[in-house]
């Protein structure tokens, strides 16, 4: 599967969820899309089904490719950690996400495009990778020149969150990853469990 640039709301109600954060059209229509959406009559679902739609609406909400996720699952496997546990852990520690986290873009997208048009450093040096994973001790700050660009402003205005296992400084717009989140810590409506089995076949 290649980058998902499509309908989003599409997408989440796929998933009876709000993966790509806030939306409108959303609410308004709770049900799966297509034809036979409002009236509820679809096939009973099997297991694998189940397992399967958690891994690809894992997938579209940190927006990673096939190839990258089992790369990701394969680290978290042969990891001392509870592999679900540590696939969402390793997502969440991608540059891109920890931008998204810090307020620094509206969203996971936002970022990725952040990191990759080099806005973004790691202890002071430009990275452009947007899956590069940020370890414990680590400063992420926007580069000096890019400080006053309209979409970083924009986003920051509207960031209210505050995130436990990261510091963030506003005035010099640095963050630093002091810890690696627990689960109780990522909010994101993930059945970890169902991707370990689907794997695990």
């Amino acid at each position: 599967m290649a980058r998902y640039i499509g309908p989003k709301t599409k997408i989440a109600r796929k998933f009876a969820d709000p993966i790509f954060g806030e939306d409108k059209y959303f609410e308004k229509r709770k049900f799966p899309p297509g034809q036979h959406g409002p009236n509820g009559r679809r096939g009973k679902k099997s297991d694998y089904a189940f397992q399967l739609a958690e891994k690809q609406k894992a997938k579209y909400t940190y927006g990673i490719l096939e190839k990258q996720f089992s790369n990701l699952f394969k680290k978290a496997s042969n990891s001392k950690m509870i592999t679900g546990e540590a696939l969402l852990q390793f997502c969440e520690l991608r540059l891109d996400n920890i931008v998204y986290r810090l307020g620094l873009a509206n969203s996971r997208n936002a970022a990725r495009q952040l990191v990759s048009h080099k806005h973004i450093t790691v202890n002071d040096q430009v990275v452009n990778i947007p899956s590069y994973s940020i370890k414990i001790g680590d400063v992420i700050s926007v580069r000096q020149r890019s400080k006053s660009l309209e979409s970083i402003v924009s986003a920051m205005s509207r960031n209210t969150e505050t995130i436990e296992w990261l510091e963030w400084n506003i005035d010099v717009m640095k963050g630093k990853l002091i810890n690696v989140p627990s689960r109780d810590q990522i909010p994101e409506n993930i059945k970890e469990q169902l991707i370990v089995e689907l794997y695990s076949k």
